[in-house]
């Protein structure tokens, strides 16, 4: 039987999950878009459960994330999920977060998945997956109302101001970093006065490589026009000199209306 194509699903802001203004935190909303994606497409019988059942698994390429407002503390919302397109080799997922009681819109998401292997961890055919089954749920009518993907770019002298060593609460199901825990760590970066003064407006994210526990990472920032940065984060390995880059992201904010 075909459900629907757009996956609607109700999320709590909860008060543990918020900062000092008692709006729930980036790394929260963001783990709410990769939740209800994962609801969506077990639901349709294109995820995870499915998937390690044949020994592939989902994997996040891109994700963008732009705010109009963060949920507060202690108010329900509901995160609504499509598939807008997919390819041989990827996927693209757009997300919308709105108020469960009044309907105010506060995000909206785009992302881009591919499909692995688990044993190669080689990219695999998604379309052959339940004779592409997928492709029964590509919702184009209904919009996303937010830019497209920006591209990071980022020059050879961005300074670098953190390092982080991974550890056991950092890894994923996959068995690598999760992919909200780089935004996690990136967050820390600027000060609770930055905080109070200013607001996160939009996150772009392009995942490159994989890194996993014991993996330490370097996150190096450019300041680009006002408001906006430019993040690398590089991976050392355990008793390694190379550093590899994971991802790359582009993070924008705005000051707060008085």
């Amino acid at each position: 039987m075909m459900l629907d194509k757009v996956g609607s699903y109700s999320f709590l802001a909860a008060p543990f999950h918020c900062d000092f203004s008692n709006r729930i935190f980036l790394s929260n909303l963001g783990n709410s878009l990769l939740n209800a994606a994962d609801f969506h497409s077990n639901e349709r019988n294109f995820g995870m459960h499915y998937l390690n059942t044949i020994h592939k698994t989902w994997v996040l390429s891109r994700l963008s994330i732009e705010i109009i407002e963060m949920p507060q503390a202690y108010s329900s919302y509901l995160v609504e999920t499509w598939v807008d397109g997919v390819m041989r080799g990827f996927t693209h997922r757009n997300f919308r977060v709105i108020d469960a009681l009044s309907g105010k819109i506060y995000a909206y998401g785009r992302s881009i998945w591919a499909m692995i292997d688990t044993e190669t961890r080689q990219p695999t055919d998604l379309l052959s997956v339940n004779d592409g089954l997928i492709v029964d749920y590509i919702e184009r009518e209904k919009e996303c109302d937010m830019q497209p993907f920006s591209r990071v770019k980022i020059e050879k002298d961005a300074r670098l101001r953190q390092t982080v060593l991974t550890h056991y609460s950092d890894v994923d199901p996959n068995g690598h970093i999760n992919s909200i825990k780089y935004v996690e760590h990136l967050l820390n970066l600027w000060s609770i006065e930055w905080y109070q003064q200013h607001d996160i407006k939009r996150l772009d994210v392009a995942y490159v490589a994989e890194s996993h526990c014991g993996d330490r990472l370097h996150y190096y920032v450019e300041d680009q026009e006002k408001g906006t940065f430019a993040i690398a984060i590089k991976k050392e390995e355990p008793m390694g000199e190379e550093q590899i880059e994971v991802c790359r992201l582009k993070l924008t904010f705005a000051k707060k209306s008085v």
